[in-house]
């Protein structure tokens, strides 16, 4: 059996491409079943994020044309798409397919998405019946893999993007982010994603402000928060626990008196602020003050730059357990791939056995039953004693893909079965001769002076 990959993703494609090609979960479905109907592909799964679409395949070793696919189904010039496409086959495609659910391959190193991703692909090619023999084992060793990363390194453990950094902050000053307040000063895009972040990890209710009120109320309505007007601040800052400035203004929104009052109306409870805004929005001197949190977008730079260092510290031990986890599996394949090779062995050392058992008959017509058993028996065990260590060697040199050895071997058998297959025949040639001496000619025979079924004379 063997595997194909083929994809595009943020390394090779710019986002237009990805967006033309992208699929959604609505037609997965339907381009899954389509892709295994693709010529040689006997199973199927794609996987289609923000950052790729690859398409993985098993064929029967009729290669499938899967670019000229993709090209097809969605109505891209072959040539538009050749450049940014790879293929990755056997063995590479095994450690493709390794490294992006171990999140290797991801645009941010060590994010937990992509192993779910790839699980959903997985679990709708399955339920089409698309995916289910050598693929399932493939993917069930991708998921091992995977699940060795995590546990066995720290690659996922720091944040490196600006809103997971503003998250993990949070979550120190807060202790748990349940049930706190949010406030939207500005409806950037940096604001709403880290806005998001904090959401999806348990922050409670949002507050946007703007000063076009029309885009607050357009974002509060994403969160099911609520919209104020932008000169409410002063009287409303208060209320949230999270403050988050992405504003274009040249002066500072949020100063030290502003501060001093959020600060007495909060009655010092502590206030977290992320200001993501260049220039600044908020007053840099208010870090003095107590119970105020303030970290600016370098901050937050700083501290997911120094986090992407350790997980590239990471990355490298996970990479070595991918290397291993990949070398393992294709060992796997190629020792499950020998099977048939052992089986035609044994069956032919078999066939000889019964053979000479044949040959041997009229000297063992004197032997009770009993002693026939045991001499069965006694050839039995001599052919499996013969065997072990040749089969073992072949298994030996399947696993660690020694092919000249595995070619070496099999010429051995080869030149065996052939030797057999002519002393077969030269056993029957003789027997045909006792039978009959000479190959009459027709026309003696057809004179009567000659036959093959002539009885002597009394």
């Amino acid at each position: 059996m063997k595997f194909l990959i083929a994809g595009l993703n943020h390394k090779t494609a710019p986002i237009e491409l990805r967006e033309r090609l992208a699929i959604g979960p609505e037609v997965l479905p339907e381009t899954t079943m389509a892709l295994l109907g693709e010529p040689g592909v006997t199973e199927a799964m794609i996987l289609s994020t923000c950052n790729r679409v690859e398409m993985f395949v098993a064929h029967n070793g009729l290669e499938p044309a899967l670019p000229d696919f993709l090209a097809t189904r969605f109505g891209v010039d072959p040539s538009q798409l050749a450049p940014h496409i790879y293929l990755h086959r056997d063995e590479e495609a095994i450690r493709h397919l390794f490294r992006v659910a171990a999140s290797l391959d991801s645009m941010v190193v060590g994010e937990a998405q992509i192993l779910g991703q790839v699980k959903n692909s997985w679990n709708v090619a399955r339920q089409l019946g698309a995916v289910r023999g050598p693929m399932n084992r493939l993917l069930e060793g991708a998921f091992s893999a995977a699940k060795r990363v995590r546990t066995e390194t720290e690659i996922g453990s720091s944040s490196v993007s600006i809103a997971s950094v503003g998250v993990d902050l949070a979550r120190r000053i807060f202790g748990a982010l349940e049930g706190k307040r949010i406030l939207l000063i500005g409806a950037g895009k940096m604001s709403e994603l880290a806005a998001r972040h904090l959401m999806e990890h348990g922050a409670g209710s949002l507050l946007v402000a703007n000063r076009t009120h029309e885009r607050a109320v357009r974002l509060a309505r994403q969160f099911l928060g609520e919209a104020i007007p932008f000169e409410d601040l002063p009287a409303r800052a208060h209320e949230a626990d999270i403050i988050i400035t992405s504003t274009g203004s040249t002066r500072h929104i949020i100063g030290v008196e502003q501060a001093q009052t959020i600060l007495q109306r909060r009655r010092n409870r502590p206030v977290f602020l992320i200001d993501i805004a260049v220039p600044r929005d908020v007053d840099p001197r208010i870090n003095r003050l107590e119970g105020i949190f303030l970290y600016d977008i370098d901050d937050l730079q700083q501290v997911a730059s120094a986090n992407l260092v350790d997980r590239s510290k990471e990355a490298a031990r996970a990479e070595a357990i991918i290397a291993g986890e990949t070398e393992r599996f294709h060992r796997r394949i190629r020792t499950v791939d020998i099977t048939p090779v052992l089986l035609h062995v044994q069956a032919k050392t078999e066939e000889m056995r019964q053979t000479e058992l044949h040959r041997a008959r009229r000297l063992m017509q004197s032997l009770t039953p009993e002693q026939q058993v045991a001499v069965d028996s006694l050839t039995r065990g001599l052919m499996n004693k013969f065997l072990h260590l040749p089969l073992q060697a072949l298994k030996t040199a399947a696993r660690e893909g020694d092919a000249s050895s595995l070619e070496a071997i099999g010429n051995v058998f080869a030149r065996e079965c052939v030797a057999h297959k002519a002393e077969q025949d030269a056993v029957k040639a003789a027997e045909d001769q006792t039978e009959c001496p000479a190959k009459p000619s027709p026309s003696r025979i057809a004179s009567g002076e000659e036959s093959c079924d002539e009885t002597p004379e009394n």
